[in-house]
């Protein structure tokens, strides 16, 4: 069992965590013909919209209220109503996310009740479904912001029922942060080689995997889950919850349908594949397609490889809590040690790890412990890179944001396609920069000890001659 500590410190020094607001607008942007909507003033929302772009370098559509002084005194509820009234005119959204930011909570604004002066005043947009969240700035990361805009899309957007197994196929999947569009195109192929249908929550692989279209942009997401479709969850047969940032939502999901959910802390490494796949073959009622015992069988033949250079092998990682736990378990899973864990945010997850303690604080906090460990490798996202130069150890891309390395975002770290993988540049950065190898060893007196053995080889020679 993990101790989890918290750094005292007066500031924080190179913060590791990305902001509510962030993880929220994540959520939404995973909806289709969705957009969300920042309450506070155009800065906010304007950094938020530079770390998207750069991360999955495509246009994000992202919004703001655009609060100035004199709201933020008087009262930023008329932005809002005349910024949901503009959305619904000019872009005619299906959903809006409508997410608070610092500068909101901090004045004091009530979004639910100018939601309501909205309806009021506009019912000719009804049908434009407007869901609201809390999400402060100045506290929690970008992984419980987006837990608490899924909460929201859920607890407004399911209806309450009890019409579990209706659709014997459909499968919801709620899927978490953690996953990448690469992820989730993963897990919808991985469910759908079961003879099944994922409902997944929110689809990042449909909005945002990284493909050209005709026109050059768009104000709304393309792609992502229809608005009909999450209407159907509790119709489904069973809700597959990838990450425990999502138990929450999850229980909103079972209360409100009764759709019975199977839960996962992550789906990296053999034994949270195999407990996975039994999942779906339990469910289906389907043996295990021979394409995903094959790929079990690669992900085997690929630990025996890389066992040597993974056994003892000492990482430290840099994550919100969701990640942080999926990598260690893998790292211990093969043999490796954790020594030094940071997360921005804490988690009652976390200390279920098998390792000695987890800090709560930033990239100064895994600097320092990572040095005094001697860690070999480090796993982190793009704000890692300087520390992992400084330790001159190195780094593994991976969580948001990646903006130096080309298509982080795109990647595939779960499954056993992807386990593999991960394996592979786990190996390859190891043993690219080992450094346990002794350095070659020349003797003092090896200048002089090479010419005598070279005039004792020619006496001998000589001596055999005659």
């Amino acid at each position: 069992m993990a101790e989890i500590l918290k750094t005292v410190k007066a500031l924080a020094v190179n913060p590791l965590k990305s902001s509510q607001p962030l993880g929220a607008a994540l959520a939404f942007l995973g909806l289709a013909r969705a957009v969300p909507l920042m309450h506070g003033s155009q800065g906010c929302t304007a950094f938020g919209k530079v770390f998207f772009v750069r991360h999955f370098r495509e246009p994000i559509p992202l919004h703001t209220t655009a609060m100035d002084q004199i709201s933020t005194i008087m009262g930023g509820d008329e932005n809002i109503i005349e910024a949901l009234r503009v959305q619904a005119e000019r872009n005619h959204p299906e959903i809006i996310g409508l997410l608070t930011t610092g500068l909101s909570e901090t004045q004091g604004a009530d979004i639910r009740r100018a939601l309501k002066v909205f309806r009021a005043a506009h019912p000719e947009h009804a049908d434009m479904t407007v869901v609201p969240v809390n999400t402060p700035d100045f506290s929690g990361c970008l992984e419980t912001g987006f837990a608490l805009g899924l909460e929201a899309i859920v607890d407004t957007l399911v209806p309450v029922g009890r019409h579990a197994g209706r659709c014997p196929k459909q499968i919801n999947v709620l899927a978490s942060s953690m996953l990448t569009p690469g992820d989730v195109e993963a897990v919808k192929e991985w469910v759908e080689a079961f003879g099944l249908h994922p409902v997944v929550l929110p689809d990042l692989a449909d909005a945002l995997d990284g493909h050209l279209i005709d026109a050059e942009f768009s104000p709304l997401t393309l792609g992502g889950t229809p608005r009909e479709d999450i209407a159907c969850m509790g119709e489904s047969t069973a809700t597959l919850v990838i990450g425990a940032s999502l138990d929450k939502a999850a229980d909103i999901l079972r209360q409100r349908t009764g759709v019975p959910d199977y839960r996962f802390g992550g789906l990296l490494g053999l034994a949270a594949c195999d407990a996975f796949t039994a999942t779906l073959a339990r469910i289906s009622g389907q043996p295990v397609p021979p394409r995903l015992e094959r790929q079990r069988d690669q992900l085997r033949d690929a630990m025996v490889d890389c066992h040597f250079m993974l056994g003892f092998a000492r990482v430290a990682i840099a994550a919100d809590p969701d990640p942080l736990a999926m990598f260690s378990r893998f790292i211990l899973e093969m043999g490796g040690e954790i020594v030094a864990a940071v997360t921005p945010a804490k988690a009652q997850t976390l200390a279920e790890l098998l390792v000695p303690e987890v800090l709560v604080g930033d990239l100064e906090d895994l600097e320092r412990r990572a040095g005094q460990t001697d860690a070999q490798l480090v796993i982190g996202n793009s704000h890692v890179t300087e520390t992992a130069r400084r330790l001159s150890r190195p780094l593994l891309h991976a969580g948001f944001p990646q903006y130096d390395l080309i298509g982080g975002h795109a990647r595939a770290w779960m499954g056993y396609r992807g386990s593999r993988r991960a394996l592979f540049d786990i190996a390859n950065l190891l043993q690219a920069h080992a450094n346990h190898v002794p350095g070659i060893h020349r003797s003092l007196y090896w200048r002089d000890g090479s010419r005598a053995l070279e005039r004792a080889a020619v006496a001998t020679c000589s001596a055999a001659s005659c």
